[in-house]
């Protein structure tokens, strides 16, 4: 199950070796994830549609934004006196840049139906990224912090909340000139289903197991 440690809790939990990996894999995995959607050109997840309409500002790429707007998001993180862990750090740095090295990497493409692989791919390796990174158990990503943060102050639901922040962002984004469409609407009513579809199997138990049993033996029996 799900566990709501802190930060140096996080870290003496078991399973730590498979924690990591699963953690950046999955950071790593969303990064190439946003890519795919950008370079399908049919429309960004919420905030990337934001992401993309900063970068029409000023001079900075999409995984550049992703990161100033990641810290900038922690600052409200303070008032609602949510802690960061290892992975809402990681979250915020590992994606961003890793968005932009797969973006430099893959090339632009002008045929329709392979766009829609593109778009179809990059929502559901996203719901299996975050599936990872959420099951690894290292803390919630800036935006889900918020997302925690602010039910938990207003005693509004995780839903209701979400949706107005998602709304949000992809009203300023369009604003700023940022990148929506057909995908923006598939992105919005799949991730979620996805993500808690693809949650059971890759949720990593922190509870600490005998001293014969290690993570990497663990790690190697997953692998296999």
């Amino acid at each position: 199950m799900l566990t709501d440690l802190g930060p140096i809790a996080q870290l003496r939990a078991g399973r730590t070796v498979r924690r990591l990996v699963q953690l950046y894999a999955g950071l790593l995995l969303y990064g190439f994830s946003i890519a795919l959607m950008v370079r399908a050109h049919l429309g960004l997840a919420p905030w990337d549609v934001l992401h993309s309409g900063l970068t029409k500002h000023f001079p900075i790429d999409i995984g550049q934004a992703l990161v100033i707007v990641s810290f900038v998001v922690m600052l409200a993180w303070i008032p609602l006196r949510e802690i960061p862990g290892l992975g809402t750090i990681s979250n915020a740095i590992v994606i961003g840049a890793s968005t932009d090295v797969f973006l430099a990497a893959l090339p632009r493409l002008h045929d329709v139906p392979l766009r829609i692989v593109l778009l179809a791919a990059g929502i559901s390796l996203q719901g299996l990224a975050t599936a990872a990174y959420i099951g690894a158990q290292f803390g919630r990503g800036p935006r889900d912090g918020l997302m925690t943060g602010l039910a938990r102050r207003t005693g509004r639901s995780l839903r209701l909340v979400r949706t107005s922040m998602e709304l949000t962002v992809v009203v300023i984004g369009l604003l700023l000139g940022g990148v929506a469409g057909v995908g923006t609407i598939l992105y919005a009513v799949s991730i979620g289903p996805l993500s808690q579809a693809l949650l059971p199997p890759l949720l990593v138990s922190t509870e600490r197991r005998g001293p014969s049993e290690t993570d990497v033996g663990s790690l190697a029996t997953c692998s296999g």
